[in-house]
């Protein structure tokens, strides 16, 4: 049978808190917002891990971000090694997760369609009760 919770996933959740809390701690460039570690996909021997991270606030140069996250992605590197106890400390890859402001948008699409459909309705009840007064 195989092991419903592999070493892999337990890993790249021992990633995801250790890396979000050194890069509350150790970066320190003030033009970096609020960022938060979303998720963490590691690969099956654990040499590569993809690091996907949302913005908070509402940044207004998530470019900027990006390039601050993967300067950052070599200097975290030794310490999330040495934080996990790997003799090889995974090759870090940030990736901006977009799946919030997908979400939002998404919302906001249907909260319209929604607000139109009713509208709609109302016009046609309206019209209905006034050919029924005829």
């Amino acid at each position: 049978m195989a092991n419903a919770f592999p070493r892999s996933r337990r890993v790249a959740e021992q990633i995801q808190r250790v890396l979000s809390e050194l890069i509350r701690r150790e970066l320190r460039d003030p033009r970096l917002g609020p960022v938060t570690i979303v998720d963490v996909q590691v690969s099956k021997d654990l040499s590569h891990a993809k690091v996907f991270y949302s913005i908070l606030g509402g940044d207004k140069n998530p470019e900027l971000t990006r390039e601050i996250m993967l300067d950052a992605a070599k200097l975290l590197r030794g310490p999330l090694g040495r934080a996990l106890n790997l003799r090889h400390a995974p090759q870090l890859t940030f990736v901006a997760d977009e799946l919030i402001e997908y979400g939002t948008q998404l919302s906001a699409a249907i909260s319209t369609a929604v607000k139109s459909d009713i509208e709609r309705h109302v016009d046609d009840a309206e019209d209905a009760s006034q050919s029924d007064k005829e």
